[in-house]
């Protein structure tokens, strides 16, 4: 069958909506603070990452660059699911979203230390906000198919 008309978003989407725009300002925060490191540890564009025989604090400069790219690498994948799961259960998908926002601001804490391994203290939870946003998007897409 075909779907017609209009799709109505219940109005509780809209904490969908907060948390999407709410992790725009963590995305916007990591790149300012990768910012402050390409400054302070003298790593211009259109270098990606630092140079270790080149750059004494190189480690840590990649490790606060690559927090951030990390989490621009999921990105896509975290809006998508937010998006679709959202669509069926705003609620829940909007506190996983927050479980994978804060678990995110402390992967990318951790990462910027130096020391990788803290990247995955708390900031491993992100990958549980991304199990229950993948689980309510196939809960959606099946109550979907089967109405």
């Amino acid at each position: 069958s075909t779907m017609a008309g209009l799709v109505t978003l219940p109005g509780e989407y809209g904490y969908v909506i907060l948390v999407l725009v709410f992790y725009s300002f963590i995305n916007f925060w990591m790149l300012l603070r990768v910012g402050q490191a390409r400054r302070k540890y003298k790593v211009f564009y259109p270098a990606l990452y630092a140079n270790e025989s080149e750059n004494k604090d190189a480690k840590l400069f990649n490790c606060i660059q690559r927090g951030h790219q990390n989490s621009v690498e999921f990105m896509p994948l975290f809006f998508m699911l937010m998006i679709v799961g959202g669509l069926k259960h705003p609620l829940t998908s909007a506190s996983f979203g927050v479980v994978y926002c804060i678990a995110r601001i402390f992967y990318f804490t951790g990462y910027s230390t130096g020391i990788p391994e803290k990247r995955a203290t708390i900031g491993k939870y992100n990958y549980l906000g991304l199990l229950g946003l993948m689980i309510c998007s196939i809960s959606g897409a099946v109550r979907m198919i089967i109405a």
